[in-house]
């Protein structure tokens, strides 16, 4: 009886939802749409760097996509150690670029790199179980930041796609590439907007498809080049030679898995906020295992450090499905293109200006995740100064790209990343004020303290925040403070500064 009681209860997490297998598959394409100009990239920037010939870049390119799909279809269908059972897609990390950019430029190859992802992913397998044990320094606080910030962060890509993607290009920026991201933008709301259910979840998918049509009848799509190359193509392993083992490129990585065990965990607090289900130290254990277990084999396979998606973390959210299976099948289809060179093409004929207008309004769900998780927390002086001082940081590296470029080069690799900076940040600064109790402010030891005080108007007692109770004739919230109720008048006086807000209390309560 307990366990089928326990079996009842885990059937009933949002994530373990099954949808017919059509919708399975559609809404997992639009996951592999949503993030396949950024696991293509990589494998770009670093084969272009390594001077690659087209067709290894090729080879870059599939092995990220079946990697990557075999990478996520282990996070979300899980095995016992291994997955969080959540709806992440897995692919190459954006935060190992520059590090592997280095890497190749200083003389070791593109077999330097390799060497370098294996070591360090072993080592961050090593660790991943103490990074597990931090839920605890995340509550609303430092979690809404990090949402937050995932979303402001990947903004910039958005804008890079609605401009072209490739900034070399003549027409890069052109009104013609914007004025294609903003249709696309329009779709998107457009479709979100009407009453049907079905369409306004399929609103990006189906907006991508409108986009790109239209973008082949004005002449901005080339799919001249699908079919070119094989058809078929099983990755082979090590194609590029065995991996070389320098001491430099390792720890440099080693710092890069870091980051990214820093950015798989927010992105695993942030799913899990979005689909409302637990995630406790264990869940984000079995999480960055496989976060890292895919990572030692991908060298194998010719590619890098695996990681979870931000932007497809903003795909669940505005959509509303949470179903791990929809993400599983994605990987699969990932895989599917990784032996299927042609299906890739098709893919990556989508124009770039389209998949920055989907991406407008799926990084901005993210942040606005962030901002609604953010709403929960209470705004004393000690987490104002938190969110305050951790979204700035945080925004450093976003608005100003090269302020820390004469930094070491293993501080750049670590803040280069506007979201585990504002991570780092937001953990330090909660353990000071909210963990650290010895020194901490007191309601007046901050310049911050002197913002307006909480009252309550007679007419707006409706707004009472959750927690909140009356008790002996006085407005008590969930701390046991006493909260003054006022008129209108004495409202404005206070928020003038006539009166004094403790001034108000006391005469209230001597009966003045």
């Amino acid at each position: 009886m307990s366990a089928a009681h326990s079996e009842s209860i885990k059937r009933q997490r949002p994530e373990d939802e099954k949808l017919p297998l059509g919708k399975t598959f559609a809404y997992g394409l639009q996951h592999v749409l949503t993030m396949y100009g950024g696991i293509i990239a990589p494998p770009l920037i670093i084969g272009g760097a390594a001077g690659l010939s087209s067709t290894e870049i090729g080879v870059l390119v599939a092995s990220c996509l079946f990697v990557g799909g075999l990478a996520t279809i282990l996070q979300t269908v899980g095995i016992p150690f291994f997955g969080a059972q959540l709806p992440l897609v897995q692919g190459t990390s954006f935060a190992s670029v520059a590090t592997m950019v280095a890497i190749v430029n200083g003389g070791g190859g593109i077999q330097a790199v390799f060497g370098a992802v294996l070591v360090a992913s072993l080592i961050g397998f090593l660790i991943a179980p103490f990074f597990a044990r931090i839920i605890r320094f995340f509550p609303p606080v430092v979690t809404g930041v990090v949402i937050t910030m995932i979303g402001v962060s990947l903004t910039p890509v958005a804008a890079n796609w609605a401009m072209g993607g490739d900034a070399k290009s003549e027409d890069y920026g052109s009104l013609a590439n914007i004025g294609l991201a903003a249709g696309t933008l329009l779709i998107v709301l457009l479709l979100s907007k009407v009453g049907s259910a079905a369409l306004s979840r399929l609103s990006i998918l189906l907006a991508i498809v409108i986009g790109t049509v239209a973008a082949a009848m004005l002449g901005m799509a080339d799919f001249s080049n699908v079919g070119e190359g094989a058809f078929f193509a099983f990755p082979q392993p090590l194609a590029f030679g065995w991996p070389v083992f320098e001491i430099g490129g390792i720890i440099s990585m080693t710092i890069v898995v870091l980051v990214i065990l820093t950015e798989t965990t927010a992105d695993i607090l942030a799913v899990g906020e979005i689909a409302k289900t637990k995630v406790d130290s264990k869940r984000i254990a079995d999480g960055l295992r496989a976060d890292m277990a895919s990572s030692v084999v991908a060298p194998i396979f010719n590619t890098f450090t695996q990681s979870a998606f931000a932007q497809n973390v903003g795909l669940v959210a505005i959509t509303g499905i949470t179903s791990r299976f929809v993400v599983a099948a994605g990987g699969g289809i990932l895989v599917v293109l990784g032996l299927l060179p042609i299906l890739g093409r098709v893919v990556a004929a989508i124009p770039m200006p389209v998949l920055g207008g989907a991406g407008i309004v799926l990084f901005g769900t993210v942040a606005a995740s962030g901002i609604r998780t953010l709403s929960k927390v209470k705004y004393d002086s000690a987490n104002l100064v938190i969110v305050a001082a951790s979204i700035a940081f945080g925004c450093l590296p976003i608005v100003k790209g090269d302020f820390y470029e004469n930094f070491p080069t293993w501080f750049e690799t670590i803040f280069h990343s506007g979201i585990s900076s504002a991570a780092i940040m937001a953990v330090l600064l909660n353990l000071l004020f909210n963990e650290f109790k010895r020194g901490s402010m007191g309601k007046d030891g901050s310049v911050f303290a002197a913002a307006p005080p909480r009252m309550v108007k007679q007419e707006e007692i409706c707004g009472l925040l959750e927690g909140d109770s009356f008790e002996d004739g006085k407005l008590i919230d969930k701390d046991g403070q006493e909260i003054p109720v006022v008129t209108s008048e004495e409202f404005e006086q206070v928020m003038t500064g006539q009166i004094e807000l403790q001034q108000l209390s006391q005469s209230k309560s001597s009966g003045h």
